[in-house]
């Protein structure tokens, strides 16, 4: 209630305005406007390169606490603390990580953070002490508060000013729903028919492929997504794109 508070008071709208004889879009051009995400190759790209990423985030929340009580022996509560480590650096360090990565170039951060995540979630499968589960945790939340702000604004970026909602629709699907489905699934066959430690060495693996991915997306992105930002940030260059 409070956030709801919040963001009725003090932030702005953003919904574009229609122009006056502009007719309201109807629901069957609404569900058509999709088809347009979809066309959409290098934001497509980057949603199946973030899907990859997913599968190994997820492992946080539903696997690592399987993982600890049945091979270490581990109680609820030390899970717990490792998940209260995370909670405490994002709350202490979130806005100080945001300040200092907004103006890199935003794939290169997004690999950045892949790249603590395959260190951090791999390590799951070579350490055994709870000092070590602990670190691992902390070079994990390191990528987080790198990737989350910056996986957000990307959306942003990538999309039209008036189909916003539709592109952040997708990628709550692919991103989030995609991945909390089927990332413990697969942990769970992996921990129930062959080494646990599969479900870390195999996320360690996966977050290698989505670095490569955000480096091409580098490569192949980055004028649309600077020129993108450019234009949001500039009224004057909106217009001009608007007369073009």
């Amino acid at each position: 209630m409070i956030t709801a508070v919040i963001v009725y008071r003090v932030l702005p709208e953003t919904k574009p305005e229609r122009k006056e004889g502009e007719e309201e879009e109807s629901m069957l051009q609404t569900m058509a406007g999709y088809g347009k995400v979809f066309r959409d190759k290098l934001y497509i790209a980057y949603l199946l390169v973030g899907t990859l990423l997913g599968l190994v985030y997820m492992q946080m929340y539903s696997t690592l606490s399987v993982y600890l009580r049945d091979e270490y022996g581990y109680p609820p509560w030390g899970y717990g603390y490792i998940l209260a480590l995370n909670a405490a650096m994002v709350v202490a360090l979130q806005f100080w990580f945001t300040r200092r990565i907004k103006n890199r170039p935003p794939m290169l951060v997004m690999a950045v953070g892949a790249i603590f995540y395959m260190v951090g979630f791999a390590m799951y499968g070579f350490v055994s002490t709870y000092i070590l589960f602990m670190l691992a945790m902390v070079i994990i939340t390191v990528g987080e508060m790198v990737i989350s702000p910056m996986a957000q604004t990307l959306i942003a970026n990538f999309s039209p000013e008036n189909m916003r909602g539709r592109y952040m629709a997708i990628s709550g699907f692919t991103l989030f729903a995609i991945p909390s489905a089927v990332g413990p699934l697969m942990a769970g066959l992996v921990m129930k028919y062959y080494d646990p430690r599969w479900v870390w060495w195999g996320g360690g693996i996966i977050a290698i492929f989505a670095v490569a991915g955000y480096l091409w997306l580098h490569s192949h992105a980055g004028e649309r997504l600077g020129a993108m930002t450019a234009t949001q940030s500039d009224p004057s260059a909106a217009a001009s794109e608007a007369a073009a």
